[in-house]
């Protein structure tokens, strides 16, 4: 579970609160208009906090594999040095039979 809340999420969660209020006090003094502005801000509220929540779950498993992928990057890093040294390597070695003949 992350560690850290996202902007989102508390965005999210304001806009909740705000809506239900809104909705409450429309729906006490027989405003409909006030009362669809609240549900709708109540649903805003609940698609920012589940994009909040992807968020954290993306930060949290980059956290997670960074050592993993820092490791897989230095070992392609090697691999490539190494593939490059062998083909240094192969030319060289041709080259020098071809100078011997």
């Amino acid at each position: 579970m992350s560690t850290t809340t996202s902007d989102s999420t508390i965005k999210g969660k304001f806009d909740e609160v705000a809506g239900k209020i809104k909705q409450g006090v429309g729906e006490t003094f027989n405003d409909q208009k006030l009362a669809n502005k609240g549900t709708a801000q109540q649903i805003k509220g609940h698609a920012e906090q589940a994009w909040g929540s992807v968020k954290e779950a993306a930060q949290d498993t980059h956290e997670r594999n960074k050592p993993a992928a820092e490791q897989t990057a230095h070992d392609v890093r090697e691999n490539l040095a190494s593939a490059a040294r062998n083909v240094k390597e192969s030319i060289q070695d041709a080259t020098d039979k071809h100078k011997n003949r």
